[in-house]
């Protein structure tokens, strides 16, 4: 009984000292856990956030701000120096040597800045698995409104940089004035007027008898020998076969008729006549045109017919042109996309 009884009692002191220590434990993580806590809710308070120390500039940092807005400054006279020697003229060599001062200046003045006014720390820890504590995210919001300071508080070489800028902006814009002016609606129409006398290529005015059938003459405006767009090519046929579209009777006065000579593909002269198949064909790649229906395509490359000029005899007996050509002429430029 004796021996039972003591380790009963040996027994009981060994629970007691586990439970001591178990208990001690509890209320070392209890207290770890509130002063988390209470250093959450002290970080969270507005009024206890601690202010942001705003950096002073240092000697190196104030030399470093003089030779950027040096730099910017050098950048922006060039651009407008760029400006002004292409509205003097231009010279190439020269313009070529202030675009590489005006995108140099900027290009190392932006090296410098981030090079000497930015802060620079370099920290390297442990990427932990958890969320970042408070007092990582408070040091986060302080280096990140360091940076904006670092920009914000140097006005002055931001106002530069964008002069910089600007003048180079500028100096490109301007050089569009060299495309010439713009072209509006010439692409679309030619010089040929409503009664505007037909001529051949030294000026004299073609008559409605001056082909015979199947002949064929380059005709132009009067006035307009050299207008390289509005060359027509005028074509006798049989009267009996003509079969031109819809709305064109009266357009070919003793079975002539008048096209423009530009091919609609590549804008090559027409010039070939076939008699015995009543075609106009382009030397180029081949396009065949039929005279009798209004120019329709009837083989090669070309996508559109001949454009048409409706002319009528005069009470003399020449011809005149009642207007311009039923379309542009040329290459369809304004089509091109749903060309094949």
């Amino acid at each position: 009984m004796s021996g039972t009884s003591d380790g009963g009692r040996t027994g009981g002191v060994q629970r007691w000292l586990r439970r001591l220590r178990l208990a001690r434990k509890a209320g070392k993580a209890a207290a770890v856990a509130g002063v988390a806590v209470g250093a959450r809710r002290a970080l969270s308070r507005k009024d206890r956030r601690r202010p942001v120390d705003r950096p002073v500039p240092l000697p190196h940092e104030r030399s470093a701000g003089r030779r950027i807005a040096l730099l910017f400054l050098v950048s922006t006279a060039a651009g407008i120096g760029l400006l002004v020697l292409y509205a003097l003229g231009g010279q190439v060599q020269l313009e070529g040597a202030l675009l590489a001062v005006a995108l140099g200046g900027i290009g190392i003045a932006l090296i410098l800045w981030g090079k000497h006014l930015f802060p620079h720390e370099i920290v390297t820890e442990e990427r932990e698995p958890h969320a970042s504590e408070a007092r990582t995210l408070e040091t986060t919001q302080e280096l990140i409104e360091e940076s904006e300071e670092a920009i914000t508080r140097r006005s002055l070489l931001v106002r530069l940089l964008l002069g910089a800028l600007g003048a180079l902006a500028v100096a490109f814009v301007f050089p569009i004035r060299s495309l010439g002016p713009r072209p509006g609606r010439s692409l679309f129409a030619t010089k040929w007027r409503k009664d505007m006398m037909l001529v051949d290529g030294n000026g004299v005015p073609i008559r409605a008898d001056t082909l015979d059938v199947n002949g064929v003459i380059t005709a132009f405006p009067q006035g307009y020998t050299t207008s390289a767009d509005s060359v027509a090519i005028v074509v006798k046929v049989p009267q009996d076969v003509l079969r031109l579209p819809a709305g064109r009777q009266g357009w070919a006065p003793s079975g002539n008729v008048c096209y423009s000579k530009l091919c609609t593909h590549a804008g090559c002269p027409v010039g070939l006549y076939l008699a015995a198949t009543h075609e106009l064909q382009c030397p180029c790649h081949q396009s065949a045109f039929d005279v009798t229906n209004g120019a329709e395509v009837v083989f090669g490359p070309a996508a559109r017919p001949l454009p048409q000029l409706r002319i009528y005899a005069d009470g003399a007996g020449f011809l005149r042109a009642a207007g311009d050509f039923t379309g542009p002429v040329g290459p369809g430029f304004w089509n091109r996309g749903a060309q094949p």
